[in-house]
């Protein structure tokens, strides 16, 4: 059983890829939108915030899940 544990934390591992790269995109397209229009900074700020925040939820779920099922496996 040590080994279904083992593999929830591989996944989780690459599970944390793709908030990684969602975060990467969200503040490239609020720095870009800043550079193309920066009185619209705060407004964009706001955005790129919230989708920050969205973004590492989902990193968060899946932390919670791994965690429940390696303890569910034990």
């Amino acid at each position: 059983m040590e080994t279904i544990g083992t593999l929830n934390m591989v996944g989780l591992g690459l599970a944390a890829i793709g908030p990684g790269i969602g975060v990467g995109l969200i503040f490239a397209a609020f720095v870009t939108g800043v550079a193309r229009q920066p009185e619209a900074e705060g407004k964009l700020r706001q955005i790129a915030i919230l989708g920050f925040v969205l973004a590492e939820q989902f990193f968060i779920i899946g932390l919670a899940l791994a965690f429940v099922l390696k303890a569910s496996n034990t």
